[in-house]
């Protein structure tokens, strides 16, 4: 049976009071229509249309999926006039499942339980009952029978008592769904064409109407303002806590955790407070995460120790962190940087695709860029590795064992052999042999009878 989905996503967002059309407003490192497109990608649909309308281009351009289309409604007319515009582009007389870009937090299992229902020959609508339903359409029943929604604004006091009200999420019959679009009037208190009138048309036509509920509330709240936005981010944010905890991970605090991709982690991790995990990251057994780090696309090995403020962002290239490894505080570890078993990365120290063998450190203020360093290292303080010569990158080699002192500049492409140890202060363009001592820095002079200038007075 054909299976379409519908996403309206056409809304101005007034009240956010942005030039960014609405659902593209972020939520956990992700717009809210790509949170919507992720929970319908398992589904199997046919055809997935996207209704927009307020920035059409730039929604257009900002999504992609399998089996995608895009129609457009200029102007917006209402819920009804949107879902109207993808009649067109429609497959089959199966099932259509109809549901709005500006409500992220809508689970697959929910949505798959609605087309379950619907079979394709009946009407499956997602309700919920809230402590305060102002704003919302209500749900009307004969008994257990649904038999229609009305907005806030056109109901009365009675019906503005009902506590159930409507998610605007729905399963339908395809071929009805066409014919009921099609009856659709506007003569309601805003002028617009309501899809919900379609409740009443189907049981007119003898359809059953049946209600679905989620499993949580959060699952039917749509963000129309900076305020509910913040509020969902906070939700789907302690959501993802809670999972983690479940699963045996150690969070100093689940009020003050990030996560804007998938976290992976094995057992007894210790993650503490206002960490922020973007891209995917997996952590290693006993790891732990020390407060303040930001980190994107890394993986992280068993035992290893980030510490506070140590920023990680791996982009395409990804970054690896091996067992029993220390990184921080105030590091920065950038694509394509790879670190071996029992590696030490300290404060203020850079490396940028570059590999470290076991045992080697780079313990402060430091630079490793395109570098491949051996096992038991030791790169002094302030020493850097020249690898941009204005227009190409180049390599630097270090053998094992090396012992680089402070303030050097190893101006690549260069290789030093195993063993050998590079005098502080020196700035190195060739290779440096195994097992000596290499300086390359100027003679030191002391001038007698010199003195220092004087300010002349003006």
């Amino acid at each position: 049976m054909a299976l379409n989905i519908v996403i309206m996503a056409a809304g101005k967002g007034t009240r956010m009071k942005s030039a960014v059309p609405k659902v593209l407003h972020r939520l956990a490192g992700r717009s809210l229509l790509q949170h919507v497109l992720q929970a319908v990608s398992g589904l199997s649909a046919q055809r997935i249309v996207v209704v927009t309308g307020h920035g059409a281009e730039a929604v257009e351009a900002a999504v992609a999926a399998p089996n995608l289309a895009f129609v457009r409604q200029m102007p917006q007319l209402g819920t009804g006039h949107a879902v109207q515009q993808a009649v067109p582009a429609l497959e089959g007389d199966g099932i259509t499942l109809i549901l709005s870009g500006d409500v992220p937090l809508i689970e697959a299992a929910t949505l798959r339980t609605l087309v379950e229902r619907s079979g394709g020959d009946k009407f499956a609508l997602l309700t919920i009952e809230l402590p305060d339903a102002s704003g919302y359409g209500r749900i009307v029943r004969d008994g257990d029978a649904v038999r229609a929604i009305v907005e806030h604004k056109d109901a009365t006091d009675e019906q503005r008592r009902i506590r159930e009200i409507n998610v605007g999420v729905m399963a339908v019959p395809t071929a009805k769904l066409k014919q009921w679009l099609a009856q659709l009037g506007n003569d309601n208190a805003q002028g617009e064409y309501y899809l919900t009138d379609i409740v009443a048309l189907a049981v007119a036509d003898g359809v059953p109407v049946l209600a679905v509920h989620p499993r949580s509330v959060n699952e039917t709240l749509g963000v129309n303002s900076p305020l509910q936005l913040a509020d969902l981010e906070r939700r789907y944010q302690r959501a993802q806590a809670e999972a983690l905890m479940d699963a045996g991970v150690r969070l100093a605090d689940p009020a003050r955790f990030d996560l804007r991709g998938e976290l992976v982690c094995g057992s007894d991790v210790e993650i503490d407070v206002n960490n922020v995990f973007e891209g995917r990251v997996e952590l290693g057994d006993a790891a732990r995460i020390g407060a303040n780090c930001v980190i994107r696309n890394a993986v992280i090995g068993a035992r290893a120790l980030i510490l506070p403020f140590t920023h990680i962002d791996g982009e395409v290239l990804g970054v690896t962190i091996g067992a029993g490894s220390a990184v921080g505080p105030f590091a920065r570890l950038r694509p394509g940087a790879t670190l071996g078993e029992d590696v030490h990365i300290g404060n203020f120290v850079e490396v940028k695709n570059s590999t470290l063998a076991k045992g080697a450190k780079a313990n402060h203020l430091a630079y490793l860029g395109d570098a491949t360093v051996g096992e038991r290292v030791n790169y002094g303080a302030g020493s850097i590795t020249a690898n941009y010569d204005g227009a190409n990158k180049h390599r630097t080699v270090i053998g094992n064992d090396v012992h680089v002192g402070s303030n050097c500049v190893l101006v690549a492409p260069m290789s030093v052999g195993d063993g050998a140890t590079i005098g502080a202060g020196s700035t190195l363009g060739k290779n440096a042999p195994a097992g000596q001592l290499t300086v390359a820095r100027a003679r030191q002079v002391s001038l007698t009878g010199w003195t220092r200038p004087i300010k002349t007075k003006k």
